[in-house]
């Protein structure tokens, strides 16, 4: 992996008077304490981390990113799901960005087709979740309206920290009580069936969960696009091609306007794009 952007250093200053090496192919040896940016090796889990890691939040504050892969030609999925069409290197990220999150929140849809589990426990981020002030592991957090759900299976039967299901205030009586005998927090987030996305966000951040990531899908993302509450995008993109009509990395209504993204950083790994994106 090598880091594209920002370049912080990709060639070392000349020395006035020094005369360079002539060697065919070598490059010039980097100053000490001095990283090139152009370097291109396997990275850490810490070094990861550490690009990758939250803002500091204000008492108060709170932040939602996105992670999200995309191929060349706009495609989030195959054959429904993202694993076609990411890398391993790709997962490290997604394991980091986990590694970071106080909750991630997912669509039920999502939960389905991908097969959540419960987010585990990693030695490689434990001292810094301590340090943070978080706990062993990330919640999982289930967007859903019509609370169709599997509550027998793991992710709601074994997690190290318990997961909770966002719904609306007219969710189904009868899924509502399955969550509750299956001891399933369910957290009321909008009117009606539908949960409403800033809402959503609020609840999660006045229960201490305010480093939030969302992993979709589409239809979920663009609730938090349409809604103005996404403040970053950690987005993939994947050299490949897919054609079909799968689906982009966010779905539902247009915006009027569409909304602008400053880039922080760039990654590359094998042709694969990790780029990131906050708000303005």
């Amino acid at each position: 992996m090598r880091r594209l952007f920002p370049v912080t250093d990709q060639t070392p200053p000349a020395v006035t008077g020094q005369a360079q090496p002539a060697v065919t192919g070598q490059a010039p040896p980097s100053a000490p304490g001095r990283t090139l940016s152009g370097e291109d090796r396997e990275w850490s889990l810490d070094e990861l981390a550490e690009a990758y890691a939250y803002p500091e939040l204000a008492a108060d504050g709170h932040w939602l990113r996105g992670n999200m892969v995309s191929t060349l030609d706009g495609a989030a999925q195959h054959d429904g799901r993202s694993q076609p069409i990411s890398s391993d290197t790709d997962m490290r990220v997604f394991g980091t960005l986990r590694g970071l999150a106080d909750v991630v929140v997912v669509g039920a849809e999502t939960v389905r087709q991908e097969g959540y589990r419960p987010a585990r426990a990693r030695e490689a981020f434990a001292a810094r979740r301590r340090a943070a002030g978080q706990g062993p592991a990330p919640a999982i957090a289930v967007v859903t309206a019509s609370m169709d759900l599997d509550f027998s299976l793991p992710l709601f039967t074994a997690p190290l920290v318990p997961t909770l299901v966002l719904t609306g205030s007219a969710a189904p009586p009868e899924r509502l009580a399955a969550a509750a005998a299956a001891g399933v927090e369910v957290v009321t987030a909008g009117e009606g069936a539908a949960v409403d996305a800033a809402r959503a966000v609020r609840e999660l951040a006045d229960r201490g969960l305010r480093r939030q990531l969302t992993e979709g899908g589409p239809r979920l993302l663009g609730q938090f696009v349409a809604a103005g509450v996404l403040d970053e995008l950690c987005l993939t993109v994947s050299p490949m091609l897919t054609a079909g009509d799968a689906q982009r990395i966010a779905g539902g209504g247009r915006l009027e306007v569409p909304t602008r993204l400053r880039l922080v950083s760039v990654l590359e790994e094998a042709g694969f794009l990790f780029t990131r994106y906050r708000r303005s």
